[in-house]
Formats: C-alpha cells, structure tokens, sequence
C-alpha cells in the first residue's frame, strides 16, 4: 500500500483514557492506517484528507482483550443451567459431541460478534472438542474471525483421557495423543502469524487435568516451545478438580502441571480460583498468566479468584468471558464490572479500582496473551483497536468520573469500534456481518445439536 492509500481517521473530543496513566478530557487520537500515530489534549492539527469523527460525549479505551472463551458454546447457550461444573460437562458433552464445522463457524461468529458489539477487539478460544466426523473445525472458527473482523489468538485445545481411563469426558470426543500432537503441529504451522501487527495467532491447550493425560500435558509444552508459541489450559478452576489432583497425582493442581512444565511467561490459565498463597506466589514468580472470568465462575458457583493477590504477586491478570454456555451475556464489558464487584466483596472497597478494572480488561488481557507491546493501552505507535463509548446520555451522563461509568454503569452505546484501523461497529451495530441472520442461524444450529444428542 502507497502512502497515499493510508487513511487516516481523528478522533476527537472524547474524554481518552490511555490506561498507561495519561488521561485527556476532549483529547484526540490520530489513527494512521492500522497504527496510532498522535494522543493528546485538545483537537488534532489537520493536514487535509482525514476522516475526523466526533467524539464529544464519549469515552475512549483501548479495545477490550478476551483471554478464554470457547466460542463453539454459543450455539449451546441456557442448558444445565443449575449445575455445578462437572454435572454441566457431563449434560453437555453429549451435545457437543455433535458440533461441525457448520456449527463452529456459526456459533464462532455469533459469539464474536456480541463479543465486538461489548467493546471487543481481540479474542482467544480455546477449541478442544474435535469430533471424527465434524470437519476442519479449526478452520470453520478462524474464518469466522476474519470475517467479523477480530484480531484472533485460536488455540488448538485436546483431550485424551475418556471415562474409561479415569477422566471426565466420553471416550467418543477424546483423540490419541499421537493424533493431537500432530494435528497441534499442523495447525501452528498453517495457522500461526508471528509477524508485527498480526490478526491471528495459534496457542496449544490440552484443557484441563481431568481431560488430559500427564504425558500430552508434558508433550505439548515441548512441542509448544519448539514452534514458539504460548500454552494455555484450565486450572484450579474447582474444588473438584482439587480433590482429582490430590486423589490422583497427591498433589495440588499447579503443582501437577507446574512438575510437567506449566509455568512461566508463555502459559496461561483459565480460572485459577482455588490457590493457596504459596500457589499465588509461584504464578507471580514466574510471571504465569490468569486469564480471570468472574462470570462464569459465579454462574457456576466456583468461587472467586484471588485478583489482587495475583496482581501483586506480578502474574500476568486479564479478563475472559468463558464459554457462552456458561456465560450467556458473552459481553466483554461486563467481565470488568464483575470482576471489580467481586473482588471487592471479598477484599473490601479498595482491592480493585475502576482504572484496574480497565486495565484488567485491556493491557491486563494483551500482556496474558503476549502482545503488550502492540494493543491494549493508546499510544503512538500501537496497533489501533479503539472503542469509542458514548456517555452523555441518561443512564451516564451525570456519572463525575467517565471510566466509572463505564465500569460500574449500565453498558453504554458503543458508537464505534476499530480494529487494526478499521470499523467493525458503528452506532451499536456489527459493519461486518448481519446480525439478525445470525441470530437465526444460531437458534437452527442450537436445535439441529439438541436433537442429534437426544
């Protein structure tokens, strides 16, 4: 692309919050193609040509990181809704076990796009149910995110411990650990995109210590670090999960995977409620990442994790949705909300602010996933994946401080999301895809799946 082919788009008169510490009432950002190029006070000088968009009225943050989700749940939203963790996998791996590529890049892009619509510009998955029959379902959720218009991290997830070997899932949705090696390596060397700037990347995620095997824990994370990419899996997630640790391996749950070499600043966990402190100090000591998701811990009555612990121990925190079948809301927004009011009613009023939600939300989240150096905060130089809030309405526009509105507000108008420069929402409605054939789509898939399993 010319020079002359870059678009450049100002934004201006918003209240801009960086969340390195800088914040600009009526400030500008000065977007470039896909990068930040200005971020100041007052308007931006004009040198003719640009897209300027009004921004009076509104909020500006980075664009929202979602460090766990399983984006194929969307299709299987509302069922064992009363359910601990363990029955609800149980109720619904039958259903799952029915999931092709049709399917994932149905409930991939319905997810994605309520994601978008929540302030959204980057998201995980972590995929690990890989029917025989079921396709290249990979491939189905990767498409589904360019064609939204999300930066994505896919991550090929695996399970190869079935019921009859002691784990948790039927033995009809678990693979060989041959298999899944070798469909991991395949899939990072099709899939993955180290380069600056990149829209998808790839993560190996064998999901958890009651659906994997110690040897494929041990081997991925070999074959992890000689292909250079990050490593992902659940973790203390429950008391159940607890007690299966310590029933089959006498160990604790970050003790397990730690001796197969599970720690350190290329993995991340989901959930990671239950630790103990000597457990919340080894996160922090070797700079492992928690990917935190309040509301899927508490529709699940899970438990609540230890947020400002691992803060200031030094682990790496950002915010998940979790899979929409334990998250029916799929809102990114929401998750920093939550995970203010939670940790707050275990730690007082003072153990998260407003601003740490946000930073929970965004540089939090772009640090788990390695990418801090390129999204998750506005400054010169970043990749711009910006969302523009509009506060000046009812429900916001008396609120004195704007990121607390925005935190602990109803969930504003969002009046414009860019990602990598580019809009993907524009006044509360997805640019990229339509929203209402979707919505009918997932509703076809979502029965089509109930009755395959019945």
């Amino acid at each position: 692309m010319s020079t002359d082919d870059v678009v450049t788009t100002i934004i201006e008169g918003a209240h801009v919050v960086t969340v390195t510490g800088e914040e600009f009432a009526g400030g500008h950002v000065v977007v470039e193609g896909n990068r930040i190029t200005a971020v100041g006070a007052g308007p931006a000088p004009r040198t003719g040509g640009e897209t300027v968009v009004d921004g009076r009225g509104c909020l500006l943050t980075p664009g929202f990181v979602n460090t766990h989700n399983h984006l194929y749940q969307w299709v299987t939203r509302g069922l064992a809704v009363d359910h601990t963790l363990f029955e609800w996998l149980t109720t619904l791996y039958p259903v799952w076990a029915g999931i092709d590529e049709h399917a994932v890049h149905t409930g991939a892009s319905g997810a994605l796009a309520q994601l978008a619509l929540t302030g959204c510009t980057t998201s995980s998955d972590h995929h690990y149910v890989f029917p025989r029959e079921g396709g290249d379902v990979l491939a189905a959720e990767i498409r589904a995110a360019a064609e939204v218009g999300l930066r994505f991290h896919t991550t090929r997830g695996s399970m190869d411990l079935g019921r009859r070997d002691g784990g948790l899932p039927p033995d009809h949705v678990v693979e060989s650990r041959e298999a899944i090696l070798a469909a991991s390596r395949e899939a990072v060397e099709r899939w993955h995109d180290p380069s600056p700037g990149s829209m998808r990347q790839v993560a190996l995620a064998p999901c958890s210590p009651f659906s994997v095997t110690g040897d494929l824990m041990r081997e991925s994370a070999v074959l992890a670090r000689e292909l250079g990419v990050r490593l992902h899996t659940h973790l203390a997630e429950t008391l159940d999960e607890e007690d299966f640790c310590r029933e089959r391996f006498g160990c604790s749950p970050l003790e397990y995977v730690e001796s197969l070499g599970w720690t350190g600043d290329d993995v991340w966990f989901a959930h990671a409620i239950h630790l103990d402190d000597g457990a919340v100090k080894k996160i922090g000591d070797t700079a492992t990442g928690v990917a935190h998701c309040p509301s899927s811990n508490a529709r699940l009555g899970a438990g609540i994790a230890r947020t400002r612990d691992l803060r200031d121990a030094g682990a790496r925190v950002g915010l998940g949705v979790d899979g929409a079948a334990s998250n029916e809301a799929g809102s990114l927004l929401e998750e920093l909300r939550h995970a203010l009011l939670f940790a707050r009613a275990v730690g007082g009023p003072t153990a998260l602010t407003v601003r740490d939600a946000l930073e929970l939300g965004t540089l939090g989240g772009a640090a788990v996933l390695g990418r801090a150096d390129e999204i998750g905060s506005i400054e010169v130089g970043k990749l711009a994946d910006l969302a523009l809030w509009r506060i000046d309405g009812l429900a916001h526009a008396d609120v004195a401080d704007p990121v607390a509105a925005l935190v602990l507000g109803s969930p504003p108008p969002l009046e414009l999301l860019l990602v990598d420069g580019r809009p993907v929402v524009e006044r509360d409605r997805v640019l990229t895809v339509d929203t209402d054939a979707l919505a009918l789509e997932c509703a076809r898939v979502h029965r089509t799946l109930l009755e395959k399993a019945s």
